[in-house]
């Protein structure tokens, strides 16, 4: 950004039921990879934060975990991130698929109905719908008069985003940035590389195994042979979760360990040792001390 006075920059956040793919946009929007995606729903669990700047606009998107009713402490926690960016930005983007409303997003629009800020409909994904089914799903949201404006896009292709970019410097108020113009992410590295190693969990096991696991970065400070030494641990809830990520004869593992370290090198620009390990935490997802030490604290967003 520059010194004009008619720079813009500001916070927005990006809410949608889970894998309506959030992460997918903001992910676009800045260039790189700051949070994770994959087809499973809840892929997204703590508030991201994504930094897009061009000449005269900062934009500080807030990817948060996808909301849906909470069953157990994780995902009240979930919620509760994703509930309290709304008290904290300029402006909403809540993204839905092309289809007629759900239960889903009906409990997000009631959630939108109590807030002041201006929200703005983001339906994504239009490169698979027809568009006289578009003109009907617009119509339906028009009719309960809480979005500024309805905009169709396609993050994967690229479809909108240049019309969504043009609204957000319209109701953005003036301001300097917040972030210097090279920074991507409010998030720490060690972070990032969690969510990396957890991307992989992700993509590579099945059922409940990759909602069971939480990863934690014990330390990535070291160097050997011009090496940096990451060593992390993979919490889940039972053995025989445990047994599905190392794999027969740990080959699961080797696996997630490869695909991690060459994303985790891409995201430091360095060559790295990765070390992991794997645990078993019983009912981790329902221990509050556990959540607080691994990072997930429902107090820091009451």
């Amino acid at each position: 950004m520059t010194s004009n006075t008619q720079n813009k920059s500001g916070f927005v956040a990006l809410l949608g039921r889970p894998n309506v793919g959030k992460s997918t946009l903001m992910n676009y929007l800045v260039g790189q990879k700051v949070a994770i995606t994959s087809n499973k729903p809840q892929t997204t669990r703590n508030k991201i934060s994504g930094i897009y700047t061009t000449d005269d606009m900062q934009v500080v998107f807030v990817d948060t975990p996808g909301i849906f009713k909470p069953h157990g402490d994780l995902d009240d926690y979930m919620d509760k991130a994703s509930i309290s960016s709304l008290n904290d930005v300029d402006l909403i983007l809540f993204m839905v698929e092309p289809e007629k409303m759900g239960k889903g997003d009906a409990y997000i629009v009631n959630l939108l109905k109590q807030v002041k800020i201006p929200v703005f409909l983001l339906i994504n994904k239009v490169d698979r719908v027809n568009p006289n089914d578009l003109l009907e799903i617009i119509d339906e949201y028009r009719q309960l008069n809480i979005f500024k404006e309805y905009l169709p896009i396609s993050a994967t292709q690229g479809i909108g985003i240049s019309d969504l970019t043009q609204v957000l410097h319209e109701y953005l108020p003036k301001g300097p940035a917040y972030y210097d113009a090279e920074q991507i992410t409010d998030r720490p590295e060690y972070f990032m590389v969690a969510e990396l190693i957890r991307e992989q969990l992700l993509n590579l096991t099945d059922e409940e195994v990759p909602h069971a696991a939480a990863v934690w970065v014990e330390q990535m400070n070291q160097h050997e042979n011009n090496k940096l030494q990451i060593e992390a641990t993979i919490y889940v809830e039972k053995s025989g979760q445990k047994g599905i990520i190392i794999g027969k004869g740990g080959k699961m593992l080797k696996q997630i360990g490869i695909n991690s370290r060459k994303q985790i090198e891409e995201l430091l620009g360095e060559k790295v040792n990765l070390h992991l390990w794997v645990k078993v935490q019983r009912n981790w997802r329902s221990d509050p001390r556990f959540l607080k030490q691994i990072g997930y604290n429902k107090k820091d967003l009451s």
